[in-house]
């Protein structure tokens, strides 16, 4: 078969081979509790607190690819829109991802989906390409946020700027500096070459 109609894989589906059914429903219960998990890591920080969501969100994307990083962010979203406190505090409902703070969950889907997409183009192979394939997946969420907690409070974008935006960015870096040195190790572990 021709190499170059073959799908790059990520790193799990490389692990995993073959990725059945019962495999991918297991890592998507898998990652969601993950990401629900994350959320618990709270630092208040004025009007928006810090949590390490995104974190779980990019690696989620990262190592299951677009389609499963994305459909394991929306269980994420239903299983804490329907009452299990699985948002940032142990918070849940509807009413949270409708408030000030949906605009970052609603773009937790994207984000993964995209994070996932660089992925399975080979961008989580290397430190930098892994990096700004999760650089790129966290603009996603942090402009949803701005934009929506903007909207909610109606306050000007340019006023909520630092609070929803600026004030992450340092947390991101070190986030996306951690997750992107997983995958290049972990494809060294599983000793798959570099295409």
């Amino acid at each position: 078969m021709n190499a170059s109609i073959v799908k790059n894989e990520t790193l799990l589906q490389a692990a995993l081979t073959p990725l059945d059914f019962v495999k991918q429903v297991g890592l998507v219960v898998g990652f969601s509790l993950l990401t629900a998990l994350s959320a618990q890591i709270v630092i208040p920080t004025g009007r928006v607190p810090i949590t390490a969501q995104t974190f779980a969100v990019l690696l989620t994307g990262a190592l299951l690819g677009s389609r499963l990083g994305a459909i394991t962010m929306i269980v994420y979203l239903i299983e804490g829109a329907s009452g299990l406190p699985f948002f940032s505090g142990g918070t849940s409902t509807l009413a949270h991802v409708m408030g000030p703070y949906g605009g970052y969950l609603i773009a937790f889907p994207a984000a993964a989906f995209v994070t996932g997409a660089f992925a399975e183009h080979g961008w989580d192979r290397r430190f930098f390409t892994a990096a700004i394939a999760m650089a790129i997946g966290s603009a996603i969420i942090l402009f949803s946020g701005w934009l929506w907690y903007s909207f909610i409070v109606h306050t000007s974008p340019l006023l909520m700027l630092f609070d929803t935006v600026l004030k992450f960015i340092p947390g991101e870096i070190i986030k996306i500096c951690l997750a992107a040195a997983v995958l290049p190790s972990g494809w060294k572990l599983i000793q798959k070459p570099d295409r």
